[in-house]
């Protein structure tokens, strides 16, 4: 029995990636994916945020069935989870905002109250909320409840700091870019937590990609560069497949076992 376990949990921790630079650089392209993607579907392509939402649940919900019945880390199904995650994080925030009328403030509350809560559950429950432990079912599934949760407030959390302090596209990027550095200090420097830095980076990562998605797609006089939707999505989908192609051949994020 003993070795029987080892093994699934040797499997199970194959599943998730190492953090490593080519982790967060992926990640912040996702995140711009995001915004730009759920843009580019819900105005250029007409299909209104009802229909983008639900077709993109549905690719989500497919997308996670592969990833809950790989029995080991895959980089593009990861990946691919992890950038439909990001548009459906992004286009819920916009459902509750544009569609049923809640304000920032209370879609900020609610999805960090969503976040302490599922946090709060995974760890009463495992008695860690470090992702080097996701080796049961159980534990993946509060790991993607969470980075759904950490996406969704970063949206939320993101546009209300941008519109309320009217900062601009390139300088929302800077603050936010400004408090991952912050938290690296505190990590290296000052030994903070490593699980509570890892997730408090990822959060705020997602706020720097939108930022960043935003600058770079929209119109000159809106603050952007002008690249639209469209090309700023392709530009990053190409990098992040890049990237992807390049992990998935060489390894170099996999979970080397102990």
């Amino acid at each position: 029995m003993k070795n029987e376990d080892s093994s699934i949990r040797l499997q199970m921790l194959n599943k998730v990636p190492e953090i490593t630079i080519f982790f967060w650089i992926i990640k912040i392209m996702t995140t711009t994916v995001g915004e730009t993607a759920a843009d580019f579907l819900n105005f250029n392509l007409h299909w209104g945020l009802t229909r983008t939402t639900l077709v993109m649940v549905v690719l989500l919900l497919v997308t996670l069935l592969f990833q809950f019945r790989s029995h080991k880390y895959i980089p593009g199904i990861y990946w691919l989870v992890v950038t439909l995650i990001s548009v459906v994080g992004t286009l819920v925030s916009d459902n509750l905002v544009d569609h049923i009328g809640i304000s920032l403030q209370v879609t900020t509350t609610v999805f960090a109250l969503a976040l302490l809560v599922t946090f709060t559950l995974w760890y009463g429950s495992e008695k860690t909320l470090s992702i080097h432990s996701i080796y049961t079912t159980k534990r993946e599934i509060f790991y993607w409840a969470t980075i759904f949760f950490t996406f969704a407030l970063g949206t939320a959390a993101g546009d209300l700091i941008s519109e309320g302090l009217d900062l601009g596209y390139w300088r929302s990027a800077l603050m936010f870019a400004s408090l991952i550095g912050i938290l690296t200090i505190a990590r290296y420097r000052f030994k903070l937590n490593a699980v509570w830095s890892f997730w408090m980076a990822y959060i705020v990562t997602r706020p720097l990609g939108a930022s960043l998605g935003d600058y770079l797609s929209q119109s000159h006089t809106d603050g952007g560069l002008g690249l639209g939707t469209a090309g700023t999505s392709m530009i990053f989908l190409v990098i992040i497949l890049t990237l992807v192609i390049y992990l998935t051949k060489s390894g170099k994020d996999q979970t080397q076992p102990s």
